[in-house]
């Protein structure tokens, strides 16, 4: 069952998805005209300055991108970017930066087909995300379910488990806590937040994102000032390697450039998570006056995660030059071991810098998917489903820090493949519904602008 799972997972996603993924971004790019160039700047603003108070929604649009960042920015910005370099060669991240730039107008669309095509349950609350827009857009009811049964198992697995258990395995390596103790701690954090639904999520994450991403982005930017002769150079050698599909071990690794494109686009899909059709349902529950407005929100949040989380990750790797290293055991380093011993060669004892942004990143990303899963289960079962789901996944938050989950890594990859599917054919065959919406929001805002600078003069 390992060995067929670890096939399936690296079929989807190393032969079939990530080309899917690619093209899906570049015929977005090319309709849209390369908005994402244009607009990211205004985007940037938006997200930390629009509040559309009085407008239709849950929760605001700074705490509905801080839900979609506290899903996203996980291990995959720090481990995940670890296991790229030693996969694919530094000329991976270059491929990654690729599919960031391409995949910010995919998660442009996702969001702004999300507020478009949402509704208001029983509750009073928003709803919305791939499976509604699938259904009311595509009308096509079972492909909408199909998303929800994807992504609600995807909550449980990759969203829940892994990190769960990636935080209990962290305690017990640096502080000899055993998992018995950490799960029943983060199952009862985990509860007090989401039993309080979205709107305490909301809250609580634009609380915390700020600050986990500011203890990380802090130990990594003293690094690179300490280090910073070597940042231009280290730029330099992805570009390089990327075209020659450079090894960290020296010579040239198995498949070369291919092997580098490879790992570099899957690894920033599973950072920023563009595509995937996940967060468009944090989207669907700001506060908003027009979709153009969130969904450019949502989408600075690929460049925030991959272009800042993820690439200081990387030059911090690669100025420190511990990329080849061996533990003591004689395995090479990958992963967030090999993070920790960067961060340990210039600042002391920080690989506790990495470990607590590993475990806070952690967190936040049960708390995010725990929205997703719970709107999954909410289009397959209505709201009735909603007490029992709680239940259940903090029940699982507590279960996934007591397993070693070999099965379950590629199983989440998996679900998160077959939740992507439906999503990108939608996002294909409704483009021209995107193409119309933003054609009246970027006059909308060309007017804004005209307005602004009159009042300014």
């Amino acid at each position: 069952m390992d060995k067929l799972l670890v096939l399936l997972d690296r079929f989807m996603w190393e032969y079939f998805l990530i080309y899917i993924l690619l093209i899906v971004g570049v015929f977005l790019t090319i309709r849209m005209k390369g908005m994402q160039l244009k607009y990211l700047p205004y985007s940037l603003k938006l997200a930390f300055s629009r509040h559309d108070d009085n407008a239709k929604g849950d929760i605001s649009q700074f705490q509905s991108l801080m839900t979609a960042m506290a899903a996203t920015i996980g291990i995959g910005s720090i481990a995940g970017m670890a296991t790229a370099i030693i996969g694919g060669g530094f000329g991976a991240i270059f491929w990654m930066w690729i599919m960031a730039l391409i995949g910010m107008v995919t998660k442009y669309s996702e969001a702004i087909l999300a507020v478009k095509f949402r509704e208001v349950d029983h509750r009073g609350q928003m709803c919305g995300g791939p499976m509604y827009y699938i259904e009311k857009g595509l009308k096509s009811k079972w492909l909408g379910a199909c998303f929800a049964i994807f992504g609600a198992l995807a909550a449980f697995a990759g969203g829940n488990m892994i990190q769960s258990q990636s935080i209990a395995d962290a305690a017990q390596e640096l502080w000899n806590i055993q998992p018995v103790w950490t799960s029943s701690v983060l199952m009862v954090l985990s509860g007090i937040v989401i039993l309080g639904g979205i709107r305490t999520l909301g809250k609580f994450n634009a609380f915390l994102v700020p600050i986990m991403a500011v203890l990380y982005l802090s130990g990594g930017i003293t690094i690179l000032t300490v280090k910073a002769e070597y940042i231009l150079p280290s730029i330099g050698m992805i570009i390089k390697d990327a075209f020659t599909g450079r090894s960290i071990a020296g010579g040239f690794i198995g498949g070369g450039i291919l092997t580098a494109m490879q790992m570099g686009i899957a690894r920033g899909i599973s950072s920023n998570e563009a595509g995937l059709g996940s967060a468009p349902i944090a989207s669907a529950a700001a506060k908003t006056d027009v979709p153009g407005r969130q969904a450019l929100i949502s989408m600075s949040g690929v460049f925030l995660s991959s272009f800042v989380v993820c690439t200081i990750t990387v030059l911090v790797v690669a100025v420190t030059g511990v990329a080849g290293s061996y533990a003591e055991s004689g395995r090479l380093l990958n992963g967030a071991p090999l993070v920790m011993k960067a961060f340990d060669s210039v600042i002391p004892h920080g690989r506790y810098i990495v470990a607590l942004g590993l475990m806070l990143f952690g967190f936040s990303t049960i708390l995010g998917w725990s929205y997703y899963g719970e709107k999954c289960m909410e289009y397959l079962f209505h709201e009735r489903i909603i007490p029992f789901y709680r239940i259940l996944f903090i029940l699982m938050v507590f279960g996934g820090g007591m397993m070693s989950i070999n099965v379950v890594w590629p199983l989440a990859d998996i679900m998160n493949g077959l939740m992507a599917l439906p999503n990108l054919i939608s996002l294909l065959l409704l483009s021209g519904i995107v193409a119309k919406e933003s054609k009246s929001f970027f006059a909308l805002v060309k007017k804004e602008r005209k307005k602004e600078k009159k009042m300014n003069a």
